[in-house]
Order: structure tokens, then C-alpha cells, then sequence
């Protein structure tokens, strides 16, 4: 039997959307804790929309390097009832972090509109419980595990070995029924990948487009930020716009921010100046 959403799905990739990250956790990298009071996490759901957000991500078990694991119950406790709360208030998209096939069914259930995966389906389940629904899926790549997945990470060429990644995962899920139209790429900026990585990454983006399949650029305050410009996560706003508009520039269609306002006017300053472009 299908898993159906309770509503249509809103996500519109005619043009760049503006996720908004929404972490319910106490140990996110960037803002853990601070969010995890449900009046809080509502309060700071408002915030975003007021602000121009399109897509609201909610994660309830932080993928920072050295992040802990978190059960099933802990995190569908976290998760789930904010989404049946936002969906019941607010006509807005949201998404839900995840990587196990639990949590995935519950906010499918209860009217999630995407799935985004850091694991791209890979865990016990995942592809199954999709596959019984017709809402989107992001697709990331990390190398190793978020425990793990900063020690060394080693690649032969960091594009095509990400390509050659995606390809198989496509294809997994297209043998389950997953139609490629659902799905969106994630090549997971931070995750597994050195510095070095990271910025070859962001400078041929564009090359992730020969899949042909949306693209979701996550680079929000991260440390390939900080640890250029040296600066500490309160102190990363202009490089991760700088970035930000750079995945942009290169074919993202969705951007990952933690700072929804200033995201959406430097798209809509990107959006005149392609307009007024002779």
C-alpha cells in the first residue's frame, strides 16, 4: 500500500529555493540546543517564513563530525510532532532530516514533503519505505560515517568519484520505483571531504548537473568557512552567502541556510541582476 502524503507536496524548483535548517537537537554543530523547546523550535518556524523561506528542514540527530547516534524513538519524538504542528499552521514546505526508515515513514504519514537523507538510502529500509510514497528525495553524499568521516578522507578525482556515487544510487533507486523526477542531488559539502575537497567541489558545481537531476547546495557556516577566513560559527554570514551564491551561480536549485533572511535578498539581488542582464 502506498504511504501517501496528507498534501500535495509544495516544492517548486522553477526557481532557487531557500531551505531554512530547523535542528531540534542539543548537539547540532551551529545551533545545537537552541532550537530544541518546542516553543522555541515554532517560534524560529515563524522567524523563517516571515523571512522568505521556501523549504523548512527539520533534523533530529545532528551528522556534525564525531556526532553521536540517536534511537528511532528519540528522534520520530523529536520530529514529528513539530511537523504535524508546522503543516497543520503554516502552507509551507518542509522536509525532514533523516536516515532511518522509521522516522522516514512517520513524517511521510504526516505530510512531509522531502526526505533528506545524508546516507542517500543507503540504511535498512530507506529505499522500501520511499518507494511506497511519491514525495521528494535528496540524495547526499558523505564518505564514511559523521563519527568517522573527517579522518582522512582520500579520493581519486573528488567530482568524479561523487558522480560515479550518485549514479548508483540513482539507479537503486530506479530498480525500487523511484522515479528520477523525485529525486535531488546532494554532493554533502563537509561531509567526509577536506578543505581542499570541499572548494574543488564548490568551484566545478556545475559538473554535478551531467546527471541532469536538481542540485542542493549545504554550506551554511560550515567549517570549510570558518577555517579559511578563520572565523567562528557566529562570524560565517558573508562566506557562506559568498558560497551560497556561487552554488547558485553554478545550477543549485536549492540552498541549505541557516540565515534565511539574508539568504533570500542575496537571491533576489542575483535575480535582478540576471533580469536586467542584456
Amino acid at each position: 500500500m502506498m504511504i501517501k502524503p496528507t498534501q500535495v507536496p509544495v516544492i517548486n524548483l522553477n526557481q532557487v529555493q531557500v531551505m531554512g535548517i530547523l535542528n531540534v537537537t542539543p548537539d547540532s554543530f551551529s545551533d545545537g540546543g537552541k532550537f530544541s523547546s518546542f516553543d522555541k523550535a515554532l517560534k524560529q518556524v515563524e522567524l523563517m517564513i516571515e523571512n522568505g523561506v521556501d523549504i523548512i528542514d527539520i533534523g533530529g540527530e545532528s551528522t556534525r563530525p564525531g556526532a553521536v547516534d540517536v534511537s528511532e524513538k528519540d528522534e520520530i519524538s523529536r520530529v514529528i510532532p513539530l511537523l504535524k504542528v508546522i503543516k497543520s499552521r503554516f502552507d509551507i514546505a518542509v522536509s525532514i532530516d533523516t536516515s532511518k526508515a522509521k522516522v522516514m515513514s512517520e513524517a511521510i504519514l504526516h505530510g512531509a514533503d522531502m526526505i533528506n537523507d545524508v546516507r542517500a538510502l543507503q540504511n535498512e529500509g530507506c529505499l522500501d519505505v520511499v518507494a511506497q510514497s511519491d514525495i521528494c528525495i535528496c540524495l547526499m553524499h558523505m564518505q564514511g560515517m559523521p563519527r568517522t568521516m573527517q579522518e582522512k578522507p582520500h579520493y581519486k578525482d573528488i567530482i568524479d568519484d561523487v558522480l560515479a556515487f550518485f549514479e548508483q544510487r540513482v539507479e537503486s533507486c530506479e530498480n525500487k520505483g523511484i522515479k528520477k523526477e523525485r529525486l535531488i542531488l546532494d554532493p554533502g559539502f563537509g561531509f567526509g571531504k577536506t578543505l581542499k575537497h570541499n572548494y574543488q567541489m564548490l568551484s566545478d558545481f556545475a559538473q554535478f548537473k551531467r546527471l541532469n537531476l536538481p542540485l542542493l547546495a549545504g554550506i551554511s557556516r560550515k567549517s570549510m568557512i570558518g577555517n579559511l577566513l578563520n572565523r567562528d560559527i557566529k562570524q560565517r554570514l558573508s562566506g557562506s552567502l559568498t558560497a551560497a551564491i556561487v552554488a547558485v551561480q553554478q545550477g543549485a536549485s536549492i540552498i541549505r541556510v541557516h540565515d534565511v533572511a539574508e539568504s533570500v535578498d542575496a537571491l533576489k539581488v542575483l535575480r535582478a541582476v540576471a533580469q536586467y542582464k542584456s
